[in-house]
């Protein structure tokens, strides 16, 4: 059996592969997904996915499995155990994002019918599809990533700059930056 020719920063971890094989760059319509990367993706800026993706199990548990409409309303003593918990990224200002975050969600699927429809207007409904030949040359933000972390600044979300927004593109499938050789790449 020959093996898989894979996106080349994912190989020889096991969570990496299996985030990469079946996750990484799929579109994403649904609104509680997008949350949650949207979320995992905050805690990211400045250290590596790896570090979040080991975490992501705990972030689920400690704020309810990204259940935006109970984060919104989160008080202090919520926050203040988030801040405790070992388990998760204890950064104080993503945490209080991460609650800002869901309000801004909230008041932006009630303009637009739903996050996704949101998100997704940047790129017309449809992934955009890059050829890279290895996965080093993919940009860490393009003008349309400025462009929608613009947007959602204005609307409220916090640690949303544009290599934040550009990775989420990426998880999310909006962009397919697999390499071209990745068996991945003409799956999604």
């Amino acid at each position: 059996m020959s093996k898989k020719h894979r996106c080349g920063w994912c190989e020889g971890d096991e969570l990496y592969e299996d985030y990469h094989d079946n996750e990484w760059g799929v579109p994403i319509y649904d609104d509680d997904t997008l949350f949650e990367f949207l979320i995992l993706e905050t805690f990211q800026a400045g250290l590596s996915w790896i570090t979040v993706l080991r975490k992501r199990e705990n972030f689920r548990k400690a704020f309810d499995n990204f259940d935006y409409k109970k984060i919104a309303n989160y008080d202090q003593n919520k926050i203040n155990s988030l801040l405790q918990d070992a388990g998760i990224i204890r950064n104080k200002l993503k945490v209080n994002a991460t609650i800002s975050n869901a309000q801004a969600f909230i008041k932006t699927q009630n303009e637009f019918g739903s996050f996704s429809n949101y998100i997704w207007g940047f790129v017309d409904g449809k992934p955009i599809k890059n050829n890279l030949s290895n996965y080093k040359n993919a940009p860490a933000n393009t003008s349309l990533s400025d462009l929608i972390s613009k947007d959602l600044k204005k609307r409220g979300f916090k640690f949303v700059g544009s290599t934040v927004v550009y990775a989420h593109m990426q998880a999310t499938g909006m962009v397919n930056d697999h390499e071209i050789s990745c068996f991945r790449y003409e799956e999604v």
